[in-house]
């Protein structure tokens, strides 16, 4: 299960990216969570994925 606090599912989100999934999408399938809605509550901490790097990254 993720984190519910926007703050912490950043940082468990971008770990599981860099050491275990290809992709978000790969990681929301076997983990049975909505990319979209991983990208949605990231955005509200103006984070946004990027596919280049694997990883939420600040838009700022």
């Amino acid at each position: 299960m993720l984190p519910k606090d926007p703050v912490m599912l950043l940082s468990v989100i971008n770990m599981k990216l860099r050491d275990m999934y290809p992709s978000l999408n790969a990681l929301a399938e076997d983990m049975d969570e909505d990319a979209e809605a991983i990208k949605a509550t990231l955005a509200k901490l103006q984070y946004v994925y990027d596919e280049g790097i694997n990883q939420f990254v600040c838009e700022e």
